[in-house]
């Protein structure tokens, strides 16, 4: 079984500051559902692992997000491409959990699941914690410079063995080619 970690807010779709607190605000990065739709035709189950701290903070609620979700699913549907599974943390980030990243929760949670081996899966992230928590569980760390991506390659410290690419359609080019 092939797999593909994506987090969500500046990797499949634009992100903000402000967090993406309704459907109308989520908007896809421009090749990003092309890219899952592509992944997916390749034989990929696509997973998606997101912090959406939003939830804590008291921004939206469960119903909102599962409605931005159901957005994101129709947008990809009707391009042929799904989302295989959606993992989340809803919590803020002083909660001191164990499923928000940098923390490996939620991918511990995908291997045992789907009862894989994360070893080498493709993490695809736009932010150092995506690429920490994937490192951590022996993924391969793949930085994509939409949102927050340029700042976070300027910044430094990215894991080792960390894959640069300019956004996702390029990324899940370089991952079905099986370079990653």
């Amino acid at each position: 079984m092939k797999f593909v970690i994506l987090d969500r807010d500046g990797v499949i779709n634009f992100d903000s500051a402000q967090f993406i607190k309704s459907p109308d605000e989520w908007e896809p990065i421009p090749g990003s559902l092309e890219a899952i739709a592509l992944l997916n035709q390749a034989g990929f189950r696509v997973v998606v692992a997101s912090n959406q701290s939003g939830i804590g903070r008291g921004l939206f609620d469960m119903a909102t997000l599962n409605a931005i979700h159901n957005k994101m699913h129709k947008a990809l549907g009707r391009l042929g491409g799904r989302i295989d599974a959606l993992f989340y943390c809803p919590h803020a980030a002083d909660s001191n959990c164990a499923c928000r990243k940098p923390n490996t929760g939620m991918f511990l949670e995908i291997a045992r699941r789907f009862n894989t081996d994360l070893g080498n899966v493709p993490c695809v992230g736009d932010s150092l914690r995506d690429l920490v928590a994937a490192a951590e569980v022996g993924g391969q760390p793949i930085l994509v410079l939409t949102g927050k991506g340029e700042k976070t390659r300027a910044d430094g410290g990215l894991p080792e063995g960390t894959l640069t690419f300019a956004n996702l359609a390029e990324a899940a080019r370089h991952i079905i080619a099986g370079k990653a």
